[in-house]
């Protein structure tokens, strides 16, 4: 049978600060989003990566002062950079530019301290003048509606607090949203106990979006408890449940062409099954191959 060549996985929703880095070398995730830590180890990490792996970083959270995630054990305070002002979000999105970041990551989370509004709305127009997305994390009621309302490019999870209403959904239709549907299903979780509802709640906020025209994107908030180091089944398996398959399903989960490929004698993917036996069946190549092929 003939090799079948495509890009690696990419991982867009990381915390590298929270995990085992070394496990990813020479795996099938070939690129990693680290969505919110100390700006310097980012970069750090991006300059003497894992073997075979691409990191991209956004330095830190940006938020209210004494907003999510101040104060979780699990964050250093570099990692979280409080912004009280327009004049404070400028001065940011300034500072990510400057230290290589591809995009400006904002957090809301109802339970704590949250951005006004014009605060938000000046992360979103500096951002866009300095050519970078602004990525929300919207958690609680009403948080991922101020996202889309001011023109956030891209949800860092699927809204799993709240059932968005369809002309919402509507609205987002232009957005990508990053799936990390698998953190709200983890493992061990008996067989024939219900689901959680926050997954629920996303499976069904994910389909609507997906069927208004929304990017349903592969992440996984690797580092957020017991989360594997590498490519996540789960995930993909709850991507197929939203109902990605073939050509959507592969540019959720695979990377664009530049992104180093991976070869497997199987046949393309046409399931989320599928792909799953393909990556386990798969070896790295390394970047831009004469053969590949994108879907």
């Amino acid at each position: 049978m003939p090799q079948v060549t495509l890009p690696g996985v990419v991982d867009r929703h990381v915390h590298l600060g929270l995990v085992d880095r070394t496990l990813l070398a020479d795996s099938p995730v070939t690129e990693v989003h680290d969505l919110g830590w100390d700006p310097r180890e980012t970069a750090a990490w991006a300059t003497t990566p894992p073997s075979g792996v691409r990191v991209r970083y956004v330095g830190p959270f940006h938020t209210a002062p004494g907003g999510y995630p101040a104060g979780r054990s699990w964050a250093p305070n570099a990692a979280v950079r409080p912004v009280a002002s327009p004049r404070e979000a400028a001065q940011a999105v300034a500072d990510v530019a400057a230290a290589g970041g591809f995009a400006v990551k904002v957090a809301l989370h109802a339970g704590m301290a949250l951005l006004p509004d014009d605060v938000l709305r000046a992360f979103v127009a500096e951002a866009r003048a300095a050519g970078l997305p602004v990525l929300v994390h919207a958690e609680g009621a009403g948080q991922a509606g101020r996202a889309i309302a001011v023109g956030a490019d891209v949800l860092v999870h699927v809204p799993w607090t709240e059932t968005l209403p369809p002309e919402l959904i509507a609205r987002a239709a232009r957005m990508t949203w990053i799936s990390t549907l698998a953190i709200h299903d983890g493992p061990g979780r008996p067989a024939g106990l219900e689901r959680p509802a926050g997954l629920e709640r996303a499976l069904d906020n994910a389909r609507r979006f997906v069927a208004v025209g929304g990017t349903l994107a592969y992440g996984t908030d690797m580092g957020n408890g017991p989360t594997p180091v590498g490519v996540n089944e789960r995930e993909i398996e709850l991507l197929g449940e939203v109902g990605l398959t073939g050509e959507v399903l592969l540019r959720a989960v695979l990377g664009p062409p530049e992104v180093p490929a991976l070869t497997a004698p199987l046949p393309v993917p046409g399931t989320a099954a599928d792909l799953i036996a393909w990556l386990r069946a798969s070896r790295t190549l390394g970047p831009t191959p004469t053969d590949l092929e994108h879907p």
